[in-house]
């Protein structure tokens, strides 16, 4: 067998803000495995400042399981502990070598295009008008689940842009969300969330930054609405660790996004644990190209989960792939009269 790795810069269409700045680009790599003729492709994303695995040593790593491809992938899996996102393009692209094509991983309704995946339609930060575009756009086109990002502009614009949208609809109309990657202060944090209670929400990701265990307990048992962690879960490793961290915090939900957390294995571990200690939890992707969305959203349905999903199409690129995901009316669908386009490596 035959490894190599190529990186790519994913061109964002318009610069997309959240409270940790502003993305204009986003790197990834694709790992490429090659035996008896057959090609198979996995996506090892990582955000920067945020990924756990955001350090020097990143193409090394590459490098090293490309050197050491023979070891097989649980060997390697078991190696990358500190590299999820790798642990992600390791799976991905064994399981896209063993298939007869290389981009059906878990064959499924889903793939046959008979049933769909609810997903929530995502708002990103930027200035009240343009959020305000971007609300109306995902309404008008059939979603029932908004995801806002907040803390990055005024907070009484907005409360004052959750107050327009519950003025027009209901909670039984729409299912809002929030995300604070962790915005918000841990002195602050409680009375902005009683102030966002008013709006019928359905949870809060992330309000505080990661790390303030007991602060988040203590949030976590007073919030007058649902709390879900997300950034809370990058860098726990271990089994142990990722129970004690449930059983100290005690969250509502959990956020679970496989780049970021050891791809299907270890999110499948996070999934165990949440179901152990009655948390709720959903699937995101993190700003994959298509093709790991497209691994991520054929996963995600065979887990039959009744939750919107915060999954996409990737249509937030100028320069992704082609693929047959396609959103109609707040659901992913894999549309299968459409081909995946050129592969840029």
């Amino acid at each position: 067998m035959k490894a190599s790795y190529h990186k790519y810069l994913l061109d964002f269409k318009r610069p997309s803000g959240t409270s940790r700045g502003v993305m204009t680009e986003k790197e990834t790599w694709f790992l490429v495995l090659e035996k008896n003729g057959k090609k198979g492709i996995g996506e090892c994303g990582i955000l920067r400042g945020l990924s756990a695995d955001d350090r020097d040593d990143y193409e090394q790593k590459l490098q090293w399981v490309c050197d050491n491809i023979h070891l097989g992938e649980k060997e390697l899996w078991e190696q990358l502990l500190e590299f999820p996102s790798i642990q992600f393009g390791v799976e991905m692209a064994f399981l896209s070598l063993k298939s007869d094509n290389p981009y059906l991983l878990f064959p499924s309704d889903f793939t046959q295009n008979l049933k769909s995946i609810n997903i929530n339609g995502l708002v990103w930060m930027g200035e009240a008008s343009f959020m305000k575009e971007q609300i109306e756009d995902k309404l008008a086109t059939g979603f029932s689940c908004i995801k806002l990002k907040i803390g990055a502009i005024d907070f009484d614009k907005e409360l004052e842009l959750l107050h327009s949208i519950r003025s027009h609809f209901s909670a039984d109309q729409i299912e809002i969300r929030v995300d604070a990657n962790g915005a918000f202060t841990s002195s602050e944090a409680l009375d902005k969330l009683n102030q966002l209670n008013q709006f019928q929400l359905h949870s809060i990701e992330q309000p505080i930054k990661k790390g303030q265990i007991t602060e988040m307990a203590a949030l976590c048992e007073s919030t007058p609405f649902p709390i879900a962690l997300d950034e809370e879960l990058i860098g726990v490793f271990s089994f142990q660790a990722k129970e004690k961290l449930l059983q100290e915090i005690k969250p509502q939900y959990i956020i679970l996004k496989p780049s970021f957390i050891g791809g299907f294995k270890g999110t499948q571990e996070w999934i165990s644990l949440a179901e152990k200690y009655n948390i709720g939890w959903w699937i995101t992707s993190a700003l994959e190209s298509n093709i790991g969305l497209n691994a991520i959203a054929q996963w995600t349905f065979t887990l039959n989960s009744k939750m919107p999903q915060g999954l996409g199409t990737g249509a937030l690129y100028t320069n992704n792939m082609d693929c047959p995901l396609e959103v109609k009316n707040g659901q992913l669908w894999y549309n299968t009269s459409k081909d995946w386009g050129k592969i840029f490596f």
